[in-house]
């Protein structure tokens, strides 16, 4: 499933590509027939993220709602503002980009971390998306405009220069602005929204509360926004948190410590688009973790191999249906 950074990262594709030009809407695939024709014709104004959920603002005071769940993906085409990590998944935005992005010396500094004005300038270009085998026959890549409707697609939005295919998302519904604020009530932080020290004081009340288990409030939208199974593992060894503990155990110290932590994640996942989470890696260590998850994460996805600490095997089990990773001696 998408975590936070990507759905900041959509927003901003939109914020770009869209507000402030007319949109063209549609459902080829015809289940999402009705909001389209609401939306059809309008003017993008607006568009932004809390969590793992997207809004886009159209005039006449409505709201396209998208929460892509764990098949939803957006495929971008024509001409976009793209950076390196859009580019190589080939105008696809939604879905967890564990391909890696191969980065050159122009985006690193002196220090040989990541460059985030580097990554994150966007640079005018036209792409054309490719899902799966569907597409492998199609003719000359620039040539037909729009691109033609491949696979089952819940909603097309399109401008004179730019289409957006939505498929398999969990939610796409069109809402009024007090539905809108009603579904971001229900949501708890996001630290890239509102004032992030409110956002730290409701985050630290939330846990502090209950003798739920850490590792599922971090994964509880209604306590924390963003969160997903990867920024999980890792959030948690980087505090050396067993994630069994009960919030109200969890030291307030290291409550909020897990906060800023998440602060500084997501916002460095938002502008390189990976879900960078390991600190001081040489030049070459932080391209290989750029371009490889087996070289990113501490502990996510490395269920059997020893701790990068501590030699200890990851231990990987069932949580609220998820897979959680944790090392069993660091984060005792």
């Amino acid at each position: 499933m998408p975590e936070g950074h990507s759905v900041h990262r959509i927003a901003r594709q939109f914020a770009r590509n869209f507000v402030g030009r007319e949109v063209a809407a549609s459902s080829p695939q015809g289940r999402f027939a009705e909001g389209a024709a609401l939306l059809s014709g309008r003017e993008a104004l607006a568009a932004k993220a809390v969590g793992k959920q997207m809004f886009v603002e159209f005039d006449g005071d409505l709201w396209l709602h998208v929460h892509l769940g764990l098949y939803g993906a957006w495929d971008f085409a024509g001409e976009i503002l793209v950076d390196p990590t859009i580019a190589s998944a080939n105008g696809r935005m939604g879905q967890t980009n564990q391909r890696g992005t191969v980065l050159d010396d122009r985006v690193m500094d002196a220090a040989g971390e990541n460059s985030l004005t580097s990554i994150g300038a966007p640079r005018r270009t036209r792409v054309h998306v490719r899902m799966s085998e569907q597409t492998r026959g199609l003719a000359d890549e620039g040539t037909q405009w729009p691109p033609p409707v491949v696979g089952q697609v819940r909603l097309r939005l399109l401008t004179e220069l730019t289409c957006a295919d939505l498929r398999g998302p969990t939610k796409c519904e069109v809402q009024t602005a007090d539905e809108m604020l009603a579904t971001i009530a229900k949501l708890g932080p996001d630290p890239l929204v509102g004032d992030p020290d409110e956002g730290e004081e409701r985050f630290s009340q939330a846990v502090r509360r209950t003798r739920t288990a850490i590792g599922l409030l971090l994964m509880d939208q209604s306590v924390v926004s963003g969160i997903g199974n990867v920024y999980r593992a890792e959030l948690l060894f980087r505090a050396r948190l067993n994630p069994h503990t009960p919030g109200k155990d969890v030291p307030g110290e290291i409550v909020r410590g897990l906060w800023r932590d998440w602060v500084r994640l997501l916002q460095i996942g938002v502008e390189t688009g990976q879900m960078m989470t390991m600190d001081s890696l040489s030049p070459d260590d932080y391209r290989k973790a750029m371009a490889s998850r087996d070289d990113r994460h501490w502990v996510y996805h490395r269920a059997g191999l020893p701790c990068r600490v501590c030699g200890t095997s990851i231990v990987v089990e069932e949580a609220a249906g998820r897979k959680l990773y944790w090392c069993p001696s660091c984060q005792a």
